[in-house]
């Protein structure tokens, strides 16, 4: 899929603080964004004049009116907030197979927001929920563009000079305003697909040309699971048996449907 028929955008995670972002970027670009939510009242006030669609990432009967129609997805949730000690398999990962499920044959273009440390088991609270959420992504067949943001926040005024990084050992902070445009870009930008990377900002202007930024990455390796230079610390073949059999399931809803 091109930017030329990409205009319905469905926004995951769309009242948090990037997805709130995410949304507004859509709007610049001439899009058309719907916002995923579970609390209207709460969206209605943080979206106002925004399409709402309520459902829950835990409930994939429920994900099948939100995906209905879109052309491309953003997913910016996440699992922060919730006390359970299992959220990230259920959010993180589980959100992600969810979706995956519901599309039922559907194939948008899809940006997924993880996270700088996804393959990282050097981190302390690092945990692989988010990294097998890209797996599923990838194992789909969808066209994906996976962006992995190092610190909200955690840059100064003068670093916006975006820098796209792959391999997992990279470090650092970025505006919010940024994760969220690159996300926005990576589904107008054709040299943007099938790639993962990081994404942190250093001191200096932030460039313009994003196909540039994006065209100058290592695609991912088709038929793999994984990023291009993630490291091979995580093998498919030592995963829970659960873990393995979803994975094959996405993985085969790929073959009938690509």
């Amino acid at each position: 899929m091109s930017q030329q028929n990409i205009t319905d955008v469905l926004v995951v995670g769309a009242t948090g603080s990037i997805g709130q972002l995410a949304v507004r970027s859509a709007l610049r670009h001439g899009l058309r964004p719907r916002a995923l939510v579970r609390d209207l009242q709460r969206a209605e006030h943080l979206l106002p004049g925004v399409e709402l669609v309520q459902a829950d990432l835990e409930d994939t009967a429920s994900l099948l009116r939100a995906v209905d129609g879109a052309d491309a997805l953003v997913l910016t949730h996440g699992s922060g907030g919730d006390p359970r000690p299992d959220a990230r398999a259920h959010i993180d990962y589980g959100g992600v197979l969810n979706i995956l499920r519901a599309l039922d044959g559907a194939r948008p273009r899809v940006a997924l927001m993880t996270s700088i440390y996804a393959t990282r088991r050097d981190v302390p609270g690092a945990t692989p929920w988010k990294r097998r959420s890209e797996r599923l992504l990838r194992a789909s067949g969808l066209p994906y563009t996976i962006v992995r943001p190092g610190w909200f926040d955690h840059a100064g005024a003068g670093q916006r000079r975006l820098v796209l990084e792959q391999g997992g050992t990279g470090d650092g902070g970025i505006a919010r305003d940024q994760i969220a445009e690159t996300l926005v870009q990576s589904l107008l930008t054709d040299t943007a697909l099938g790639k993962t990377f990081e994404l942190i900002a250093t001191e200096g202007a932030q460039q313009s040309d994003w196909a540039k930024l994006f065209g100058a990455l290592k695609s991912d390796e088709p038929g793999s699971v994984d990023g291009v230079l993630d490291p091979a610390d995580l093998p498919v073949e030592t995963e829970p048996p659960t873990l393995r059999t979803e994975l094959e399931a996405i993985r085969s809803l790929s073959g009938r449907n690509g």
